[in-house]
């Protein structure tokens, strides 16, 4: 059985970055290498405030291992972007962060979401520095952090969850839990990516990106239910098996039918 990918500080180069994204997706296009999409981006001028060296760091470090590490999930996204209301924008960047940053996509399905489930109402820095010192502890790194790395991914950890709709955006004190629901086009947009990486169905159905939004597999089967009502897919169940016919053949096709929504 393999092992878990270790966890990076590669999220101290950036958290969120929506509005950085969004220009990067308007200035990218397809087959574009990440050299190329850094020197359109410093010569666009769409970057008054940040350096050259920031936005090679933004480039390289966020947009290219998030949107240009599977061939032609930039261009999906780009598409689908301008098609969807600020929620969905979170939710689909979240999605993309938290593949390429696995420290935040296990903080989110086994600290965040339990606390949300239990009842509780806040997550501290605490709750974080617990998280990622138990990490080190147990041998997540790739070599045992410093103090004061853990002190910052602590914080970086609670920011990114800001960012994408999940914690109250605030420096100091317990950040209060938001409620946030799975919306019909990225629930869409992800059970395709997952088929289109030739899952089986079950494979699909159980996939841990679905935790990521707080759902189960019973809560995933009733999701997909509503993808069926919404033609997107047809799904058929009886007692524990379960098939999925589905409609559309790539991304492009799904793409262009959630952006007619």
């Amino acid at each position: 059985m393999s092992q878990p990918p270790l966890y990076t500080t590669q999220l101290q180069a950036g958290l969120g970055l929506i509005e950085e994204t969004q220009r990067l997706l308007e200035l990218y296009e397809p087959d574009m290498s990440t050299q190329q999409l850094y020197e359109r981006a410093l010569e666009s001028g769409q970057f008054p405030l940040v350096t050259a060296r920031r936005l090679l760091n933004i480039v390289k470090e966020c947009f290219a291992p998030r949107y240009l590490r599977q061939p032609g999930v930039a261009e999906s996204v780009k598409q689908l972007f301008p098609c969807l209301d600020s929620d969905e924008r979170r939710q689909l960047l979240m999605l993309h962060t938290a593949r390429a940053n696995v420290i935040l996509a296990d903080f989110i399905r086994e600290v965040y979401w339990p606390r949300y489930t239990s009842g509780r109402n806040s997550l501290s820095r605490d709750d974080a520095l617990r998280f990622v010192e138990d990490a080190v502890r147990e041998g997540r790194t790739q070599k045992r952090w410093a103090d004061s790395t853990i002190s910052r991914m602590s914080g970086y950890l609670l920011s990114a969850c800001a960012d994408f709709g999940l914690l109250e955006d605030r420096l100091r004190g317990p950040r209060r839990l938001y409620s946030v629901r799975l919306s019909t086009r990225v629930a869409g947009y992800l059970a395709y990516d997952l088929k289109l990486q030739d899952l089986g169905d079950n494979q699909v159905l159980n996939h841990p990106d679905w935790q990521l939004f707080g759902l189960e597999r019973v809560d995933v089967r009733e999701q997909f239910k509503r993808l069926s009502l919404e033609g997107l897919l047809i799904m058929q169940t009886a007692g524990d098996v379960t098939h999925i016919s589905w409609q559309h053949k790539n991304m492009q096709e799904v793409v262009d039918v959630l952006a007619g929504y």
